[in-house]
């Protein structure tokens, strides 16, 4: 697992070890960023599930501002802290513990606003529909903004 492309193109990131996360592989990160834009100017992120961080990494990578990482595992937040400071990306970035839903009051509260979102919870919670109504109801979108929300194929 790499970053594709940008500041920090082809730099290393560590997986989550010993863990049930499903890292984004290299060629969907790819396919991704070729759909939605392959850089930006600036604008937020906000990486939910985040398990490595690779998909928010990359978005930093490609131009964005800054970058909000949550996920509710220990192992995930020490591998997230630790590929962002290997790729010397961690000034530009918040991580949180937290579960996704709590995560989203907490972040309306602070008044973000996103331009990009990745939404990747783990395939035995169908949670889609009630994490899109927050992240309206809560307005934690800009105009424009995009939503990436990884399934299964079922």
């Amino acid at each position: 697992m790499r970053v594709i492309s940008g500041s920090v193109k082809g730099r290393t990131l560590k997986a989550v070890s010993g863990s049930q996360t499903r890292p984004t592989t290299d060629k969907v990160k790819e396919a991704i960023f070729s759909m939605i834009g392959p850089y930006f100017t600036d604008g937020a992120v906000l990486d939910l599930f985040a398990g490595t961080g690779g998909l928010g990494i990359e978005a930093l990578s490609r131009g964005m501002e800054r970058a909000i990482f949550v996920d509710k595992e220990g192992s995930s937040i020490q591998t997230i802290r630790a590929n962002l400071q290997a790729t010397g990306l961690d000034a530009r970035a918040e991580i949180y513990r937290n579960d996704a839903l709590r995560a989203l009051k907490a972040l309306e509260k602070r008044k973000n606003r996103f331009d990009l979102v990745f939404l990747d919870p783990p395939y035995r919670l169908k949670i889609a529909e009630q994490l899109l109504e927050l992240l309206l109801q809560y307005q934690l979108l800009q105009p424009n903004a995009i939503i990436v929300y990884e399934h299964d194929s079922a």
